[in-house]
């Protein structure tokens, strides 16, 4: 393999609030990478400015069966007639268009698995649907050189099934010391805590009960930075409730913007529901955003989000889910001031292991092969 330096990562998402894409992307580019990075458009998108360069598919179908159809046969065509010299598939909905280019042309395939992507709520509830994602999975995994996946659970899950080592990298942010917020960057609610969700507003993130919840916690306001298949449906019970100065939605915020949001909450909350292994095992990228901007956290009773929580002593696991026990847990962690001011330190301490610096060096150690020859130099 000579002079290899031209990468294209490629998803399914607009690329436009993909911390992890862009990270490893930027790490990549570190390495000695020409990197391209591929999603698709839609008509909402926002405008990329990113160091490398960027191109989004605008397709005829964005959901269901005909848009990964659609998807996966222009990344194909793409694939198979553009200059790459090393190819990324990130989550299962883009690995069997790059397998199938990468297996003509002969070129390495890396995967980043996200998730269990055949065991998300929308997915394990068809059977069918879920037999051919499997099946699909299967027969392209073993055209990848590499994969790595988000945390300890999940690479347990798919190596068992699949026989192929997957390396844990998290999804964490780079670390940057909380600074102070510019007077036109600080929220203004009065006196009023703020408890934080940011993500995606889909099924499953235990966003119904922490609205309801807000019934019963007084001086506070919940905002929702993210968007989603649920959006309107949370409006609708905001609105049923008569929650409508209690409940805020911000709609998706770019990095930039969350840098400056995150650390003006008093809480940051993670509260996804045990629907099937990819949320039993989830280690959302949101929780390391909270512990770097130095809030205490509120998460579900799940394996990985609970062994962060009490390893680091940043925060509090559910007791109970339902808006009354969610809601009296909330008022009695802010009544904690003690408590909090020791989680808030914790997480200053925590944020400087639980970096993507450290997390940058066991990527680089699975893209050096490809870059030896040519070369260039890795990560150090």
């Amino acid at each position: 393999m000579t002079n290899v330096r031209k990468i294209l990562l490629a998803a399914t998402n607009d690329l436009v609030t993909d911390h992890r894409v862009h990270k490893v992307a930027s790490s990549l580019q570190k390495m000695g990478f020409e990197v391209t990075l591929l999603g698709r458009r839609f008509k909402k998108s926002g405008s990329l400015s990113r160091p490398y360069q960027t191109r989004r598919f605008r397709l005829l179908f964005n959901k269901g069966p005909l848009f990964y159809a659609f998807f996966n046969l222009r990344l194909f065509f793409h694939v198979l007639f553009g200059k790459y010299n090393v190819l990324v598939a990130n989550d299962l909905d883009t690995l069997p268009g790059i397998t199938a280019a990468a297996t003509l042309r002969k070129l390495p395939v890396i995967y980043d698995s996200h998730e269990l992507f055949t065991e998300v709520p929308e997915v394990i509830k068809r059977p069918l649907v879920k037999r051919m994602w499997q099946r699909l999975e299967k027969l392209s995994l073993s055209h990848v050189h590499s994969a790595y996946t988000v945390s300890q659970s999940i690479s347990e899950c798919l190596s068992s099934v699949y026989r192929k080592e997957f390396t844990v990298i998290r999804n964490m942010p780079r670390f940057s010391p909380v600074t102070f917020i510019p007077g036109d960057r600080q929220m203004d609610f009065g006196d009023q805590q703020i408890i934080l969700y940011q993500g995606a507003l889909n099924m499953g993130r235990g966003l119904e009960m922490i609205i309801q919840a807000m019934k019963y916690i007084p001086k506070s306001i919940l905002l929702l930075a993210g968007d989603g298949d649920k959006k309107n449906e949370l409006q609708e019970l905001v609105i049923r409730e008569d929650l409508g100065g209690k409940v805020v939605f911000l709609g998706r915020l770019s990095l930039s913007e969350l840098h400056f949001l995150t650390p003006q909450a008093d809480l940051g909350i993670s509260l996804e529901e045990d629907l099937g292994l990819s949320y039993h095992f989830a280690l959302p990228n949101k929780l390391f955003d909270y512990i770097h901007a130095g809030i205490p956290v509120l998460v579900s009773d799940l394996p990985e989000m609970r062994n962060l929580v009490e390893n680091y002593k940043v925060g509090e696991v559910l007791r109970e889910r339902t808006p009354e026990a969610v809601a009296q847990q909330i008022n009695a962690l802010f009544s904690a001031k003690d408590y909090r001011k020791i989680w808030e330190e914790n997480a200053s301490l925590a944020a400087r292991e639980l970096c993507w610096e450290n997390e940058e060096k066991k990527l680089a150690a699975i893209y050096a092969p490809f870059l030896e020859e040519s070369g260039q130099l890795v990560v150090e």
